[in-house]
């Protein structure tokens, strides 16, 4: 006789998912300053990290994950939008000093201190824009529990093979409502390997093959000098203001993350033959969409959903996507609409509206009442 296979459910809340992830993944240490919603992976991070460092703020985590990320060490961190914006200075140290690490950021209503107990989605716009001089930073955008387990790790492993800050955006309602499910089909967590130079020649910190990606050197190593300078610099690391090879090595900043978009692109994109209209959605409000997407089909209506993940930078994939439909609608917990801006501009589109608002979650039923007032 056949013996059926158990299903493994439990109950739990996405930052234990998220934490259980990066432990497996290899993450050393969780430096952090605790804040509401992020509380949550800043305790099972005590527990799970091989390390864990209390910070008196956050602008001394940020530093301290600097000085771990350049030992070789893959540092994390949690917080929301009043402690990231004190992390604003040193994450952009981080991104010209190339240091691979992680931070989530749990957003909530804003702005300044807010409410720290209500959801939001309303950093986007920042993170577009806070390296100076309008650099990408990378960030990926978790929107259900499966996402919760796999995108930590890609996460992850974008940093290191970009040598880079990666944000992994989420937000309250994903962080700390607990959910029941399934856990018997999620997919084991491989541990991410981080290649160091190993040449016999001078070590040169930021030169580059064509992948635009310089190998990377831990300090304290025996053989190598290693340099890390958070100014313009040349390829050797030495301050050359504005030298040609100085903003050369400037503008690779750039173009190093377009360039490799397409290896840690991440999107669900369910299509619907003959559909004319596409509902666009991510984070928290993704499962109003992929709801209002079921409701939509089983009335009779053609609908196909797209659900970015890599939100920044913005993939050509995803206009390829949209072309394909007469009407776009975007779905996000923001009054301004900040990735229906960022994708189009304050001008907007007339085939594109946005189903917007804040203080409470957006449902299914005001994303198909916009679709059939279309």
């Amino acid at each position: 006789m056949e013996m059926k296979q158990i299903e493994k459910r439990l109950i739990m809340d996405g930052s234990e998912l998220i934490v259980e992830s990066l432990a497996r993944s290899g993450a050393d240490v969780f430096i952090g300053y605790p804040i509401t919603p992020a509380n949550l992976i800043y305790s099972y991070s005590h527990e799970r990290f091989p390390s864990f460092f209390a910070a008196p703020d956050e602008i001394s985590t940020l530093q301290w994950m600097c000085g771990f990320s350049a030992s070789g060490k893959f540092p994390v961190t949690a917080s929301s939008f009043p402690g990231f914006a004190l992390m604003l200075e040193s994450v952009n140290m981080a991104y010209m000093m190339e240091l691979p690490m992680l931070i989530i950021l749990v957003q909530r209503l804003g702005p300044a201190t807010g409410t720290a107990t209500c959801g939001a989605q309303g950093d986007l716009a920042l993170l577009n824009g806070m390296i100076s001089g309008g650099f990408s930073l990378p960030v990926i955008s978790i929107s259900s529990m499966k996402d919760c387990w796999e995108l930590p790790n890609k996460a992850m492993k974008m940093a290191i093979d970009l040598r880079t800050p990666v944000v992994l955006l989420t937000s309250k309602e994903e962080i700390m409502t607990l959910a029941g499910f399934s856990i018997s089909q999620l997919p084991e967590i491989n541990l991410i390997k981080r290649n160091y130079y190993s040449g016999s020649e001078t070590f040169v910190p930021y030169q580059t093959d064509d992948s635009l990606v310089p190998e990377f050197l831990p300090v304290g190593n025996t053989y190598h000098q290693v340099r890390f300078t958070a100014s313009t610099h040349d390829k050797k690391g030495i301050i050359q203001n504005t030298s040609k090879e100085a903003i050369d090595n400037t503008k690779r900043l750039e173009y190093k993350h377009r360039q490799n978009l397409e290896h840690h692109l991440y999107y669900e994109y369910d299509r619907q033959s003959g559909a004319d209209t596409l509902i666009i959605s991510y984070g928290i409000t993704a499962s109003a969409a992929r709801e209002a997407a079921r409701l939509l089909r089983a009335d009779g209506k053609k609908i196909s959903l797209l659900i970015p993940k890599t939100l920044l930078p913005v993939s050509p994939a995803y206009f390829e996507i949209m072309n394909g439909y007469e009407k776009v609608v975007i779905a996000e917990e923001n009054l301004s609409g900040q990735y229906r801006n960022i994708l189009f501009g304050e001008c907007g589109n007339k085939n594109v509206v946005g189903v917007n608002g804040i203080a409470e979650m957006i449902t299914p039923s005001r994303i198909i009442d916009e679709i059939i007032n279309i």
